[in-house]
C-alpha cells in the first residue's frame, strides 16, 4: 500500500512539469510558443520531446563593416583589453619562426609532390609483374596515385596561402 501511495504521489509530483511546456511550433530556423504568430507565419508544430533554444549572439554594428555592394563583412576583431601584450620584436621572431615552419612544409610537400607526379606520370604509371598479369590492380594504383596527386597538390596550395596570410611577405 505504501509503495503504491509513493508511486502516486511521485506522478502526481511530475505531472505538472510535463504539462508546464507549452506548444513550440518552429518557423524555417526560428522556436515560438505563441500560437497567434505562429498562424500568422505558417509555422509547423514541434511534436515529440521538448526544445531547448540557446539564444545567440549577434555581431554588434561597429564590428561590421560595409563594402561597396552592400554586403556586410565582419571587421578584423580587437584584442580584449586584459589580453597579454607582446612586445614587437618577440612578434617579429615568431612570425619569422612561423614562416620558416612553412617554408620547411612547402620544400617537403613539393618534394612529395613532385614524386607522386614522377610515379604517376600522367596517368600512366609504371606496370608492375603483378599488374601485369591483374589489369585490375593497375587501375587501382593508378586512381590512388591520381588521388594522392591532388591532395599533395591542395597541400602545397594550402601551405601557400598560409605563408601569404603571414606578416612580412606574400610567401611563394
Amino acid at each position: 500500500m505504501t509503495k503504491t501511495l509513493t508511486v502516486l504521489l511521485a506522478l502526481v509530483a511530475l505531472a505538472p512539469a510535463a504539462w508546464s511546456q507549452d506548444r513550440i511550433y518552429r518557423c524555417g530556423n526560428e522556436y515560438t510558443n505563441n500560437a497567434s504568430q505562429a498562424r500568422e507565419r505558417g509555422c509547423k508544430l514541434v511534436e515529440g520531446g521538448n526544445v531547448t533554444v540557446v539564444q545567440g549572439t549577434r555581431p554588434s554594428s561597429a564590428a561590421t563593416t560595409q563594402q561597396g555592394g552592400g554586403a556586410t563583412t565582419a571587421a578584423p576583431a580587437a584584442s580584449p583589453s586584459n589580453a597579454p601584450r607582446v612586445d614587437a620584436n618577440d612578434q617579429r621572431a615568431r612570425d619569422s619562426d612561423a614562416r620558416a615552419i612553412l617554408e620547411a612544409e612547402l620544400r617537403k610537400a613539393e618534394a612529395r609532390l613532385a614524386e607522386l607526379s614522377k610515379d604517376y606520370n600522367n596517368g600512366e604509371p609504371q606496370r608492375t609483374a603483378l599488374e601485369l598479369r591483374n589489369p585490375q590492380v593497375y587501375i587501382e594504383r593508378t586512381a590512388e596515385l591520381k588521388a594522392a596527386v591532388a591532395r599533395a597538390e591542395s597541400d602545397v596550395a594550402g601551405i601557400k596561402r598560409e605563408l601569404a596570410r603571414l606578416p612580412g611577405g606574400a610567401g611563394r
